[in-house]
């Protein structure tokens, strides 16, 4: 049988009527691996004797007769920061080449606990620092779509693996957009949940203010269920909250009374006239379907990628210091003194890129810069923020582009860091805010996906799922 389409729901109901077995699935998808990933490369670790014991578990439970969890004996993948109990965790850095994880992070024990079967580690920019997957310390990443074309990042593995059909769904953190772009490069569905909606314990940490885990899928409704098995408060993570104390949005949606913002900053002579046509035909199909559509400004837009490197790098800054060559990863003990130590370590074990925003983080937070440039960009994110909850106070959503291009080309962006940088222009303001937000393939321009990316309020993630089901119903 035919695996690569069926969505959660449809393996859930072929396991419960013994159409196929979980072991069946899971085979099939690891032989997908075997034949699809000698070009993809979007796995650095295959767990597949893992894999084949957790899908006999589950079908032993179908054999005795038992209730199985949605999730049960549905094959994923996991991006490589986040923490895979006796599996490696590298993180894409020869820091932490041989880092065998001592237990899992939160949402990876979630998923364990319903069945769910992993198989493999993907690969990312090293710790998840880039746009492109081409900052892992292992190799690149390819699009599924174009071999010669990146797949976004710093969640590339997880989203080529999506889309190359090497798994149901996957996981991966969005810092600035890690998610949402490489899903808008390889047309599929990527969710930011809101900050404090799913536990970062045993996530590697980049910038802890930002970082957010969430899933990769085929489809809207896909997302909701990987969403709704990983959410909720964790004593592990001081920033979750509790989701029985927050009011819900009615799931009934009257498409007349709904109000779509589109923000004029965002459609700007940087973007592709391809990007537009389809988000413009997007929208227009929508307001022939009775949608209100009307624009809006977020005035301090513009100085949102600027926040965000200031933020980030600073919390990496700090972050990172514990990779000394002493604790554990790499180590160089050819120092003479401790300082030789931590200095040959972290010089040979880190990326260009980490010490690139390692060093401007660490003089972002120094003696005499702190006030001009850390504190002043927190107080821009204030302000950036206040721009979105006055915005909510007239739509009830807001569309833009995911992204200002689509893939380009491997290498063609390498040397110079900023136009790299500008890869994240559109997903940035997101997560300096705390919003949910999600890319959905709303067509394509020069056969390469297009991303329209759905941001809610405060906690109204499946809310946003829900429009964006509603959209891809008739695409």
């Amino acid at each position: 049988m035919e695996f690569c389409d069926l969505t959660i729901k449809q393996i859930h109901q072929g396991l419960k009527e013994k159409i196929f077995s979980a072991l069946e699935i899971t085979k099939f998808f690891l032989d997908q691996i075997k034949k699809k990933d000698e070009e993809i490369f979007a796995f650095i670790t295959i767990n597949e004797e893992g894999a084949l014991h957790q899908a006999e578990e589950v079908d032993k439970k179908i054999a005795k007769g038992e209730e199985i969890s949605l999730l049960a004996g549905v094959p994923f993948a996991v991006k490589d920061n986040i923490l895979v109990r006796d599996l490696r965790a590298t993180c894409a850095s020869k820091i932490l080449e041989n880092y065998i994880a001592p237990y899992d992070a939160t949402c990876i024990r979630r998923l364990k606990e319903l069945g769910s079967i992993i198989l493999g580690k993907t690969n990312l920019d090293e710790f998840a620092m880039g746009s492109s997957t081409e900052n892992s310390a292992f190799f690149s990443t390819k699009n599924p779509y174009d071999l010669e074309r990146v797949p976004g990042g710093s969640s590339g593995g997880s989203a080529a693996a999506v889309a190359s059909q090497m798994s149901v769904f996957a996981l991966g953190s969005d810092t600035g957009g890690s998610i949402r772009q490489p899903a808008s490069f390889c047309g599929v569905v990527g969710l930011k949940p809101t900050y404090g909606r799913v536990s970062r314990y045993g996530l590697v940490a980049f910038a802890s203010s930002l970082d957010q885990i969430g899933p990769l899928t085929k489809t809207p409704e896909d997302a909701k269920i990987v969403l709704k098995a990983i959410e909720g408060k964790d004593s592990f993570d001081s920033t979750t909250i509790n989701l029985d104390k927050i009011r819900k949005r009615n799931n009934n949606i009257d498409i007349s009374k709904l109000k779509i913002g589109f923000p004029k900053e965002y459609f700007t002579e940087g973007i592709e006239r391809g990007i537009k046509e389809v988000i413009d035909k997007t929208i227009k199909s929508l307001e022939k379907k009775g949608f209100q559509v009307q624009e809006i400004s977020l005035p301090h837009t513009k100085y949102a990628l600027a926040t965000y490197y200031l933020v980030a790098t600073s919390e990496a800054s700090s972050n990172l210091a514990r990779y000394d060559g002493i604790k554990y990863g790499y180590s160089s003990l050819t120092g003479e003194t401790l300082s030789d130590i931590y200095f040959k370590s972290r010089g040979k074990g880190f990326g260009k890129e980490v010490k690139r925003r390692i060093m401007l983080g660490t003089y972002a937070l120094s003696a005499g810069y702190y006030d001009a440039y850390y504190l002043k960009a927190e107080k821009m994110r204030t302000l950036i923020k206040r721009d979105f909850e006055e915005a909510f106070k007239e739509v009830d959503i807001i569309f833009t582009p995911t992204t200002p291009t689509t893939a380009f080309k491997i290498g063609e962006k390498v040397k110079n860091p900023l136009s790299m940088y500008l890869a994240d222009i559109f997903t940035v303001p997101v997560n300096l805010t705390g919003l949910p937000a999600v890319s959905i393939p709303v067509g394509q321009s020069n056969n390469l996906p297009v991303g329209l990316q759905i941001i809610g309020n405060y906690f109204e993630d499946e809310f946003i799922l829900d429009i964006g089901k509603l959209i891809l119903e008739d695409k």
